[in-house]
């Protein structure tokens, strides 16, 4: 089988297993053609299709053995535990059981150095490490009181038990195990069954031919596959020239600060162009099987939004951090939340310093045992509450007052909010672009010296926001905000005298400010990442 590679990969400078890796993707596009065409009378016919193809790519194109008997060994450990484990240790049990044997293998894959160019077990493994867990909490949730569940809890609950065969399909469902992104298991049978295309008003989209797969899943499916390759020809092309590497070496000290600044935002672009290209080719192969249904435009069109694992536009023109961070690798971030995050909180209370420690660890340990992920992750977190302190104190300072009557219906965006905004995306992606850093470059070493040599901009970014806000900044930012709330209800009082003398009597007591129209199409970017959760039901 790598005669079959090996000229390719030579002639594009790239491994035989990057190039096995995308052909898989694109064989995905005419395999996903005919998965769908299968009857949903016989969802028998479609599990064993996904088993059989995904056996393929692992065994005939991987050779990978070795890797294939572990990862079913930990399907059938998973499909056991969850059958006959009752009560609130179960998901646990499998947590503990799927996510040691990752570590495991991420702890053999530093061991014997292997490159990340190779493409071995870990990669589907943490897909199915997802998948894996996720089902066992459904489980656990079809198990509790409907009252004692929330919306998306309620939507994947698993309340039939499924057959090995079944199990077996959703475990080795073939678009997304090799790279993601993962799917819950109600999502996947209801693709089987084709229940997937009924609408969120009960309605049933039908085709000509009398089946419910809605028209318009080709064009966008194809068109994702044509943005995969355009990222992945940039990644190819221009790669090699702007990438993290460079920093390292002693002739990129010698560069002036500003080269150094600029060539780091070029080469942050290509490096997550790697990631674009796979995970919308994969996004592209779903959505021919079926999968990513949302329903109709107001214009009649069929969506496919719910496959995506990436937003780009929203990532590299985020207006703040959260929005990028949301629009990054978003399956990952849902099962983060949904398995971890809100599972560690105890009933009642709401997610606090624990929580958001222990699902920091869990997000550590999945992506690997390098250094450099928990630099990405520490010095994370550390931006996001720096970027919740600026919208929560700076930001309303730029917009009217909330309740204020003397304040037109459109209110032009001033030219200091506009240059928040603009501020705010370029903060956005140099923050960005300075973190991932440890990430790519993956050893402890070569993090900090990128980091130096890039004389810790990100470091002081948010080291003085911070040093700010919690040395006298935060309380000097709230008077002014009810200063300025107070002086909008005397003008209020003057223009208005019958009008209440409190505009805060709506749960408005902190000084929280309005937005005027104007400014709202800039902050919709913030509010799509959240539209787009709830069109998938999570």
């Amino acid at each position: 089988m790598d005669a079959l590679f090996v000229p390719l990969a030579s002639a594009v400078g790239a491994s035989v297993d990057q190039i096995k890796l995308i052909s898989c993707l694109l064989f995905s596009y005419p395999l996903g053609s005919l998965f769908i065409r299968m009857p949903s009378s016989q969802p028998a016919f479609k599990h064993l299709f996904s088993i059989s193809v995904t056996i393929f790519y692992l065994l005939g194109v991987f050779s990978l053995w070795n890797g294939f008997f572990q990862l079913l060994g930990s399907i059938l450990a998973t499909y056991f535990i969850a059958a006959n484990v009752r009560g609130p240790s179960m998901p646990w049990i499998v947590f503990g059981v799927v996510m040691g044997h990752l570590t495991v293998n991420h702890v053999i894959r530093a061991l014997f150095e292997l490159s990340y160019e190779t493409f071995e077990v870990t990669g589907p493994q943490m897909v199915l490490t997802m998948k894996l867990t996720t089902f066992a909490w459904n489980v656990y949730d079809g198990r509790r009181p409907a009252t004692e569940l929330d919306k998306w809890q309620t939507a994947m609950r698993v309340t039939k038990y499924p057959s090995l065969l079944e199990f077996l399909g959703y475990s080795f469902y073939f678009p997304g195990f090799l790279v993601g992104p993962y799917l819950e298991y109600a999502t996947y049978m209801d693709l089987v069954n084709e229940t997937l295309f009924t609408t969120h008003n009960g309605e049933v989209a039908q085709k000509s031919s009398g089946r419910r797969v809605p028209k318009g899943r080709k064009r966008v499916a194809y068109r994702k596959m044509a943005m995969g390759l355009t990222y992945l020809g940039l990644f190819v092309l221009l790669n090699p020239k702007f990438n993290y590497s460079m920093v390292l070496e002693d002739s990129f000290a010698k560069k002036s600060f500003m080269y150094r600044i600029i060539y780091f935002q070029i080469g942050g672009f290509f490096e997550r162009t790697k990631y674009y290209a796979i995970w919308t080719l994969t996004e592209g192969a779903s959505i021919l099987t079926g999968l990513g249904f949302t329903g109709f435009s107001p214009s009649g069109a069929s969506l496919w939004e719910g496959a995506a694992n990436v937003n780009i536009r929203l990532i590299e023109f985020a207006p703040n951090f959260k929005v990028l961070l949301d629009s990054w690798n978003m399956k990952t971030n849902v099962w983060l939340r949904e398995c971890m995050y809100k599972r560690v909180t105890p009933a009642g209370k709401k997610p606090g310093f624990r929580s958001s420690m222990l699902t920091f660890a869990t997000s550590a340990f999945w992506h690997g045992i390098a250094g450099g992920y928990y630099l990405t992750f520490l010095f994370g977190g550390f931006v996001q509450t720096a970027g919740r302190l600026c919208r929560s104190n700076l930001r309303p300072l730029l917009l009217p007052p909330k309740g204020s009557k003397s304040v037109p219906p459109a209110v032009p965006a001033t030219w200091m909010k506009r240059a928040y905004d603009v501020a705010g995306t370029a903060s956005s992606i140099a923050i960005l672009n300075y973190t991932a850093a440890p990430f790519m470059l993956l050893g402890l070493q070569k993090s900090l010296h990128a980091w130096a040599i890039l004389g810790w901009y990100g470091h002081w970014m948010i080291v003085t926001t911070l040093a700010f806000c919690y040395l006298g900044g935060t309380r000097y930012l709230k008077n002014l905000q009810k200063a300025r709330v107070a002086k909008a209800e005397r003008a209020d009082h003057t223009i208005h005298p019958s009008a209440s003398q409190s505009s805060l009597g709506n749960g408005y007591d902190d000084g929280t400010l309005q937005m005027p129209p104007v400014d709202q199409a800039m902050e919709g970017m913030e509010r799509e990442v959240e539209k787009e959760l709830k069109k998938r039901n999570i």
